[in-house]
């Protein structure tokens, strides 16, 4: 055989392309092969290829020395795990679940399961809690290192101003930017470590120490980093030209000059300072209270936008507040001009106020904040330091002597009505260029958080006079009224001294046929409420207009009370003054009882009751109905009318029973034993003289009140005089022994027939009204046979009643129907 071919020797391995290499590779050629020459050279090739080689030869070693540590650290742990795997099989064997003949490993299980476990799980928890808190509390050290190093930065810093013309703008600008990085590094860092701190105080509510130690290094560094902050700030607002020169004219502010705004004026560089500094004053107000709310272990607070202070609004404010003091000093005996000259500057910078720093409150991310609010909350705040401090408290002292009582409470009002006023202007300015804040002509339409009223807020003893002037104010207009008997008369229209197209009354006067009074008198009380409108405090607008409004109208109420006893109802109807007189205050108690449930019904009182409750108000009356803040006018106005209806219906039974005594007590027709076969059954018959006149005066004292009794109490009198006089003449009948032949049976149900059918106008079939009168007509008109088979079946006290389903008899008593039945059969 040939042979076999020997192997082609292998090609030679191709070189990788130079944009294939890496770039480290790329740098090692260029440094040892320069030129065509080098790799050639000899001498080169044996230092590159020595190189290499003891390069290779460390790092074998260096590979060696770590794959030996790790191999030892593996073994080592390889032995542990096998020795732990040896007791857990000992362990196991111990247990001899199956295999022991006395259950020796049961209780060995069992032991294990009750202590042996348990004990482990707590250790290994320990150990879990103590990694993690060891984990936590190197984050926390790393990011309060972070913080100290940014502080320091920035206090370390120039301590001059840096805004100020002696400093070159180059050295501004790099200064500037350099500090406003670190300040950002620290307010991130703080935000980081409030991050970490939130997570401990939700999840390890036990690591206090921990939590104290970084708030105390926190704290130390915010002492003195806001300072720094708020300085720089103030420094960069005086190199703005800020605060601007208030020019008032010499007649006042009616007509001051527009002020130029330095926020608009800023050119780019000055402006993006001033933005780097808006952001981080914003940042950390945020930051603050963050913490604050932290600090209170009160996660759930309420952000209070309509409160909402910015500090970067604040210090615009504080400036120009300043200025504006030195002006208001000289105003205190003219306040109009105090509030002219806020209104025109909080006016003029608003448009620029809002196109400036909205963004900027955009940019750093403060949800549900806006410029234009702060800055009118801000302004409004200023002026009410001032009134507290120079005009309210010199009132106060003023008030205390008496000889001064009446300017002073001019003077207050006055005020008062310049600070409603002021108050709805600064309103005004919210809701420019918008459509959700539009005002509301409801109850609490304007926003109280922008309010001069707030300086009652936190002085009751302030509030406490304010209220008792009040009071007296309209004490003295109710009393002009009052002298006026006209206010007290019911006419067919009401003239009414107020406009009646009021949006707080749903209904007119003339509906509840109250007298003017009552529509004057509520709308003195609305006056009242709609002064404390736009107080901040929730409580304390209840307070005053339980001071107010409440007071008034128990005031009121003593009023009606008087008027009700100087009225004396007779017997004698033939004076309607009194009837009238009564009707009317009816009708007032009744239309300011429906006024003050709805306003009781609106979202703004409901509030007020829960704060008062909130307070741990002690309510004496448990059946007392929380919610409704008039609950106590409500009832006493309920009561007062109740005991009215009640005292004109007692009159008209009186009247009734005694015009008809004779007829009840002494009518000799029902026993009129003549024979009567041949006249026919369906004659009609005259009412009975004797019963005349009580009908008469039962009508005409049913049409008096009606005529001037409100509908809904009308309603009900003429249904209890109904019920009334059905009991009554139920009653006699069966009391007065009387018996009835068949003709004064048919007599005695002409007469009720009389009797219903004054009821006629008021009800469709008032029939249904006098039940006991309509079953006694009915065993009247029995049959001797059914009449005696009554008798027998009611003699049975187990199926008595029975018998009585088919005739419809259930108002009458057993012994009433007895003793009617026995009328019956003596004349049968």
């Amino acid at each position: 055989m040939d042979p076999s071919p020997s192997p082609s020797p292998s090609p030679l391995p191709r070189l990788p392309n130079a944009a294939d290499l890496a770039p480290e590779h790329t740098n090692f050629l260029d440094q040892h092969f320069r030129t065509k020459h080098d790799l050639s050279h000899e001498s080169s090739n044996l230092s590159l290829s020595s190189s290499l080689s003891n390069q290779c030869s460390e790092l074998q070693s260096l590979f060696l020395s770590h794959a030996s540590k790790r191999t030892v650290s593996w073994i080592s742990r390889s032995f542990r795990a096998k020795s732990s795997l040896h007791q857990l099989s000992l362990a196991l064997q111990n247990l001899s679940l199956r295999t022991s003949p006395r259950g020796i490993g049961m209780k060995r299980f069992r032991w294990v399961l009750r202590e042996e476990i348990p004990r482990l799980t707590k250790e290994m928890n320990q150990i879990e809690s103590l990694r993690c808190y060891l984990e936590t509390a190197v984050q926390l050290e790393a990011l309060v290192g972070d913080l100290e190093d940014a502080a320091l930065f920035v206090m370390a810093c120039h301590k001059g101003n840096m805004f100020s013309l002696k400093f070159s703008i180059s050295r501004i600008s790099e200064d500037g930017a350099r500090k406003h990085d670190k300040l950002i590094q620290a307010i991130k860092a703080m935000n980081d470590i409030e991050e970490v701190l939130v997570s401990v105080v939700k999840f390890h509510p036990q690591w206090h120490c921990l939590l104290k130690s970084i708030d105390i290094r926190v704290d130390k560094i915010l002492v003195a980093l806001r300072p720094q902050v708020f300085a720089d700030h103030r420094a960069l607002l005086v190199s703005l030209g800020w605060p601007p020169k208030l020019l008032p004219s010499k007649n006042g502010c009616e007509h001051i000059t527009s002020l130029p705004n330095p926020l608009v004026l800023m050119e780019e560089d000055k402006r993006r300072n001033y933005s780097q500094s808006f952001i981080a004053l914003s940042a950390l107000q945020h930051l603050q209270k963050r913490r604050e709310g932290r600090q209170l272990n009160n996660s759930l607070i309420k952000k209070d936008t309509q409160n909402l202070q910015l500090w970067a609004i604040d210090e615009l404010v504080s400036p120009i507040a300043s200025r504006m003091e030195y002006h208001f000093s000289k105003w205190t005996e003219q306040p109009e001009y105090m509030f002219a000259l806020a209104y025109k500057v909080t006016r003029n910078f608003i448009t620029g106020i809002d196109d400036v720093l909205q963004p900027l409150i955009d940019k750093a991310r403060l949800i549900s904040c806006s410029a234009k609010e702060a800055w009118v909350s801000a302004m409004v705040q200023m002026l009410s330091g001032f009134l507290e401090k120079n005009v309210f408290s010199l009132f106060t002292e003023r008030y205390k002597v008496k000889d001064l009582k009446p300017d002073v409470s001019s003077s207050w009002l006055h005020l008062v009505d310049l600070i409603i006023a002021f108050d709805k202007k600064m309103q005004s300015l919210l809701n420019l260029d918008t459509c959700f804040f539009t005002v509301s002509e409801n109850f609490g339409g304007l926003s109280r958080g922008v309010s001069v009223l707030s300086v009652f807020c936190n002085r009751p003893d302030w509030l406490k006079i304010w209220a008792k002037i009040e009071f007296k104010n309209a004490w003295k207009k109710l009393n002009t009224e009052l002298k006026e008997e006209k206010a007290w008369v019911i006419a067919k229209k009401c003239t009414s001294v107020i406009d009646t197209d009021q949006k707080f009354l749903l209904s007119t006067v003339e509906d509840h046929k109250a007298p003017p009074i009552a529509e004057f008198f509520l709308k003195i009380i609305w006056e009242m409420i709609e002064r404390c409108q736009t107080m901040p405090s929730i409580l304390s607008r209840a307070q005053f207009i339980r001071f107010t409004a409440g007071r008034f109208l128990w005031h009121f109420f003593k009023i009606l009370l008087f008027r009700f006893k100087a009225t004396e109802l007779c017997l004698d109807n033939s004076d309607d003054v009194a009837i009238v007189g009564v009707c009317g205050l009816i009708n007032a108690a009744r239309y300011i009882w429906i006024k003050l449930q709805e306003w009781s019904d609106v979202v703004d009182f409901l509030e007020m009751r829960i704060a008062e409750n909130d307070c741990s108000k002690v309510i004496h009356d448990e059946t007392m109905d929380n919610d409704c803040f008039f609950n106590e006018e409500i009832r006493s106005l309920s009561e007062m009318e109740t005991n009215w209806l009640v005292e004109i219906i007692a009159v008209v039974l009186r009247q009734f029973e005694m015009l008809s005594w004779d007829y009840i007590q002494k009518n000799d027709s029902f026993e009129d034993d003549q024979d009567y076969t041949n006249i026919r059954e369906n004659v009609d018959l005259v009412v009975s003289n004797n019963f005349v006149e009580a009908l008469d005066a039962l009508k005409i004292w049913l049409h008096t009140v009606k005529i001037h009794l409100n509908k809904k109490d009308f309603l009900d009198l003429w249904r209890s005089i109904g019920e009334g006089l059905d009991h009554y003449i139920s009653c006699s009948i069966v009391r007065s022994e009387s018996w009835f032949s068949k003709m004064g049976v048919n007599q005695f149900e002409a007469d009720m027939q009389a009797l219903i059918f004054i009821f006629q106008p008021y009800c469709a079939c008032p029939h249904a009204f006098f039940p006991c009168i309509n079953e006694i007509l009915k065993l009247l008109k029995l049959k001797n046979e059914e009449v005696k088979l009554m008798q027998a079946f009611l003699s049975n006290k187990e199926n008595g009643s029975e018998c009585l389903r088919p005739y419809g008899i259930s108002h009458l008593s057993v012994n009433q129907i007895l003793q009617v039945l026995r009328y019956k059969i003596w004349i049968g």
